[in-house]
């Protein structure tokens, strides 16, 4: 996959959101055990949708919505869930090249992810590697 670990902290806000500057899958790690900043899934949500109601689905199937108006930052495991749907959309970004055409395949019902859109099915680790396979192909220009 072409997606770098700077590129998947780019999708939850970059520095700016996560407080500090992402160079490696380590520091990903590091992010996600201490608890990413809540506010790094309405940034992601932010690059996928362009409706509010949209985003704001998105971010309470990441977090409850009470816990999420409750809490500055995620616990490791809704982090964990941020972080591999943030490497979801940067490795579609980068297979793209262009956040529109990324969000439109993120979010169109896909025949091989019995037509679900591949953000919905990567809420799971297994989920996630079925969509991680699908782009690996279209960025290899093998049969999806």
């Amino acid at each position: 996959m072409t997606a770098q670990p700077r590129d998947i902290a780019d999708a939850m806000g970059g520095p700016d959101v996560l407080g500090q500057p992402v160079a490696s899958v380590r520091d990903l790690e590091e992010l996600v055990l201490a608890g990413i900043p809540k506010r790094a899934v309405a940034e992601l949500a932010r690059r996928v949708f362009a409706d509010a109601a949209a985003r704001r689905h998105f971010v309470y199937g990441v977090v409850p919505e009470a816990t999420y108006k409750r809490r500055t930052r995620l616990t490791p495991a809704e982090s964990e869930r941020t972080e591999r749907l943030a490497r979801i959309v940067a490795e579609a970004q980068a297979v793209w090249d262009d956040e529109a055409a990324a969000a439109a395949f993120l979010t169109t019902p896909h025949p091989l992810l019995e037509h679900r859109p591949p953000l919905d099915v990567a809420m799971t680790e297994p989920g996630a590697r079925r969509v991680e396979r699908i782009l690996a192909n279209l960025e290899w220009g093998l049969p999806v």
